[in-house]
């Protein structure tokens, strides 16, 4: 009953959203030619984000290469064409790839980039509808053709300059009229963090300066935890915020303009959380739409860490905990989903962890796609895609049916306990517990992982606790999954143990005395070059046989 009065809350507050944002955007097409169109632009901000002389090689002969997909132009534009899926349309109009460009200074390849902005003008300029006018991906526009305008512009004519300019000041206004419609977010962040980039780039009033800075100390406030967590979770939503926060401080600097008041302790805010997330292999954790991530950029973004320093034991805000002895690193999910718009993309994965050594992930979760449709996306939100345990093929929290809520989840765990203790003889351990299966199956699920000091023993304990006097309509039946990183290789030891080998070597042995340890067939969601295959460890468990395990995983050699 309770979930269904949350469900029909959160559809009727959705359809308002909605409602209101059409009337918005209605009112814009009906004033847009009073804008007032800028002469020039001030400045263009860098780009962070790396660039690759081959992909602008394969643009300017007509070969789009975005999200895993190939399009072949033959010389025209892709926008002439039926784009081969949405995360290839979400990238060709965000137009992030314009960066590649740079790599190719010639005037041939300023007017291939011209040629192409040119003709999303003249189709998608004044249609405003579709994938082109999405919030995000208009943010990302915005902050794409101000960054690399020197290409785009590069001995253009006036009447296309005048284009251009027009149609980013509409841009820019388009935001501004829907950001009090846009779910919070890296969405809402992310369209702030271009109108304050669009204030000090385009010719603007002070005023206009004072309240885009001032907006996006309000997100800072909002969506920055004291710890300097997202509140999606996600880990890589710190880097994608700093891959343009960077680029928008120097900004500020470099024109003498007085900086967001939040900005600077906001960016130090944000790395120490980055460092906590990362891998042995400096890769980050895939925990709540986490997706792989190009060494490249976050050593781009690591460089101009100036709050360097080891990484925390625990983000207590964003509820992650963290053991480290020797070079074994291993995060765990400590927290509830976050509330409003973050359920919409939030995981099922309370109690999950990924386990790093040396140079590898052996450990990890199914993470999230890249380049993937929705039914893949929604697949790696469920908690059979994350190492914990999960009863009755029943994610810990639930998601609705419903495509018009992006199948947000309705019923979340509600409370997950946290104890750390490190023992006499250095171990450092944690204890949790979460209640998600609480109400359907009236069972506790609690979860013990203890490190030694020479991080080359792992002990595990998953305890499924039956409430007293609940009577189950079923068996309950339960399983343990451990998702390995595609990169190691799994061999059967014996019916109890499984051992896991890396490329260099590098092997640990997995036991669980007394229980069947099985090697089966997996799906990783979050590798660069798209999903592929994997292998998991599964133990299974009938709790009306037992209601514990315990498990080990031990370096070998």
């Amino acid at each position: 009953m309770q979930s269904g009065r949350r469900f029909a809350s959160m559809y009727v507050r959705e359809a308002w959203r909605r409602a209101l944002r059409r009337v918005a955007l209605l009112r814009l097409k009906l004033f847009r030619h009073s804008i007032n169109v800028p002469e020039r632009l001030i400045v263009a901000p860098t780009d962070l984000r790396s660039i690759d002389s081959h992909v602008a090689d394969e643009i300017l002969n007509g070969r789009f290469l975005l999200a895993g997909r190939m399009l072949e132009t033959s010389g025209k534009s892709p926008f002439t064409f039926t784009l081969p899926s949405r995360p290839f349309a979400i990238r060709l109009h965000s137009f992030g790839w314009l960066r590649h460009i740079r790599a190719n200074k010639t005037e041939r390849s300023s007017a291939a980039a011209r040629a192409i902005v040119d003709s999303w003008l003249s189709i998608h300029a004044g249609r405003m509808e579709g994938i082109a006018w999405e919030i995000d991906v208009t943010a990302q526009r915005v902050i794409a053709w101000l960054s690399h305008s020197p290409v785009v512009l590069q001995n253009a004519d006036r009447g296309f300059y005048r284009r251009f300019m027009k149609s980013l000041a509409f841009q820019v206004r388009f935001l501004h009229r829907m950001a009090p419609y846009t779910l919070g977010g890296l969405e809402l962040f992310r369209l702030r963090i271009a109108l304050a980039m669009a204030s000090v780039a385009m010719p603007a009033r002070a005023s206009t300066l004072r309240r885009a800075a001032q907006a996006l100390d309000r997100e800072f406030d909002s969506q920055i935890l004291p710890d300097g967590g997202h509140i999606s979770r996600n880990p890589r939503v710190g880097l994608e915020l700093l891959l343009d926060l960077l680029p928008l401080r120097q900004t500020y600097v470099n024109l003498g303009h007085d900086l967001p008041q939040k900005l600077i302790s906001g960016i130090d805010r944000i790395y120490p959380a980055l460092r906590f997330f990362r891998h042995q292999d400096g890769d980050l954790a895939l925990f709540n739409g986490a997706t792989s991530t190009l060494a490249n950029e976050l050593i781009s973004v690591l460089r101009y860490d100036e709050t360097a320093g080891q990484p925390f034991k625990a983000l207590p805000q964003s509820r992650y905990q963290r053991l480290s002895g020797g070079k074994t690193v291993i995060i765990a999910d400590a927290g509830t989903p976050p509330s409003g718009g973050a359920l919409r993309t939030v995981h099922a994965g309370s109690l999950s962890f990924e386990m790093s050594s040396g140079r590898h992930r052996f450990i990890v979760n199914s993470g999230s796609p890249k380049f993937a449709g929705h039914r893949y996306v929604q697949m790696a939100r469920t908690t059979a895609a994350h190492s914990t345990v999960i009863l009755n093929d029943t994610s810990s929290s639930r998601f609705s049916p419903s495509p018009f809520l992006n199948h947000a989840i309705t019923e979340p765990v509600r409370t997950v306990t946290v104890e750390r203790a490190e023992t006499e003889d250095g171990r450092d351990g944690i204890k949790l517990s979460h209640d998600g299966y609480l109400r359907a199956f009236g069972v506790l699920h609690e979860r013990e992982l203890t490190l030694n000091a020479a991080g080359s023993i792992v002990t595990g304990r998953d305890r499924l606790v039956v409430r007293e006097g609940y009577e189950h309509d079923e068996p309950l039946k339960a399983v343990a999954r451990f998702h390995i990183h595609p990169s190691i290789v799994l061999q059967q030891s014996d019916g109890e143990s499984v051992l896991l080998t890396a490329p260099d070597g590098e092997s640990w042995l997995f036991s669980a005395p007394g229980n069947e340890v099985l090697i089966t067939e997996d799906i990783f969601f979050a590798d660069s070059s798209g999903i592929c295959g994997s292998d998991q460890i599964e133990i299974d468990f009938d709790l009306a046989e037992k209601t514990e395990i315990r498990w080990f995983l031990s370096r070998k050699g």
